[in-house]
């Protein structure tokens, strides 16, 4: 086979799907049938025909400072949202965030000829280059909007499923009333620190989700329930929490030069098995749990180590903090590591341990994912419950 066959698109789109169904999140078959049949590249026009077919992201809008405003997202990641989506032909399906116009081609392609799809965005700019990119591939009835994601879109309601492309801090409420009942609602959804694509059921009551995956999104506009501060006067290591958390990082100023109380839970992964659920357990259970962030000067300096640097859990108490960390094991055959915590301040080491202890937890069973209910602020009282997650328009119960 020439070198122009084995690059074709068609042969680089099925190469994709090849890839995306012996990795992490395999799809259902509906799914990566729609992904060998609707073009990439030709939504991506700006990309090669290699970057357009790699499990990758593409951005497409930048500001100013070159953080990335809107973009292609991964295709693995597409096609675990779609499968948690759970699409059937006939179905309306409303998408928030309209990105290239790729991802409402693949919906459109999955509910048929008698299902009905819209897209909405903010930014008129990408609602115009999703609608050219529609138009120009076959796909003229997805209807595409500029308004606000946050109001969703009041055209066709109500919406048998409802996905969120954009980084969701919180699930607005005209989500819940334009979402019919019985319908799902998929959406990558940030609390301590973390990013998880949800997949949930709505009853007309409550959201209960079946499924979770680990994810990372350009975030939603408007949703400003997340904030940062730096721990190390020079700026190297930061932490990420929630506006319902009684976290203050000026009491935690130049924590990780106090003395270091370390834990290890006598758990071990090797080098590349994920851990990540572990800051699934310790939102359910710690009422301080967070994200903690080093950049290399702080990470190659022993300043602050944590088990992935730029996104580690930790927890934060008054003015002590423990965060996960790893060690390799020098004399296991493969590349193994134990699972540990680094604590610092008055209560360090019983954060580090109280870490650990979930880690244990974790071990028992590493891939069942909790249950999350999520309850609209205006149809359920507030709960007598210590780890309920409070946001603007809803609040998340996590059970294991």
């Amino acid at each position: 086979m020439n070198d122009t066959a084995t690059s074709s698109p068609e042969t680089l789109r099925a190469r994709m799907v090849d890839h995306i169904q012996h990795g992490f999140w395999p799809a259902c078959e509906r799914v990566a049938d729609a992904m060998r049949t609707v073009p990439r590249h030709l939504f991506v026009p700006d990309a090669t025909l290699e970057e357009a077919y790699d499990d990758q992201s593409v951005i497409t809008k930048r500001d100013a400072t070159g953080a990335a405003l809107s973009c292609a997202s991964t295709p693995a990641i597409v096609a675990m949202m779609l499968d948690q989506l759970d699409i059937q032909p006939g179905q309306r399906i409303l998408e928030i965030g309209a990105g290239t116009g790729y991802n409402a081609a693949l919906l459109a392609h999955l509910t048929g000829p008698n299902g009905y799809v819209t897209t909405v965005d903010i930014d008129p700019n990408i609602t115009g280059g999703a609608r050219r990119g529609l138009d120009n591939n076959g796909y003229q009835h997805v209807h595409v909007a500029t308004r606000d994601g946050a109001l969703g879109d009041t055209e066709h309601i109500p919406y048998d499923r409802l996905i969120v492309t954009v980084g969701a801090w919180d699930l607005p409420a005209p989500w819940w009333t334009q979402l019919a009942p019985g319908g799902r609602l998929v959406a990558p959804l940030r609390w301590r620190g973390q990013t998880q694509s949800v997949a949930f059921t709505y009853d007309g009551a409550q959201m209960i989700s079946d499924s979770m995956g680990l994810c990372g999104f350009v975030p939603m506009l408007g949703q400003d329930g997340e904030h940062t501060g730096y721990v190390d006067p020079d700026g190297h290591v930061s932490l990420y929490w929630d506006e319902d958390q009684n976290i203050d990082t000026t009491g935690l100023l130049g924590i990780c030069t106090q003395p270091k109380a370390a834990t290890w839970s006598g758990v071990t992964v090797r080098g590349e098995e994920p851990f990540d659920r572990i800051w699934l357990h310790l939102s359910a259970t710690e009422p301080g749990t967070c994200r903690i962030a080093a950049d290399k000067t702080a990470t190659t300096s022993g300043l602050c180590t944590p088990a992935v640097g730029i996104r580690s859990p930790a927890i934060a108490e008054n003015a002590s903090l423990a965060y996960l960390t790893t060690r390799r094991l020098p004399d296991a055959d493969d590349a193994r590591f134990e699972l540990g915590a680094t604590g610092h301040g008055t209560v360090g080491a019983d954060l580090a341990e109280r870490l650990c202890a979930q880690i244990r937890n974790w071990d028992t069973d590493r891939t069942t994912p909790p249950t999350i209910t999520a309850y609209a602020n205006n149809t359920k009282p507030d709960h007598i419950n210590l780890f309920t997650i409070r946001k603007t328009d809803c609040r998340l119960v996590i059970k294991f």
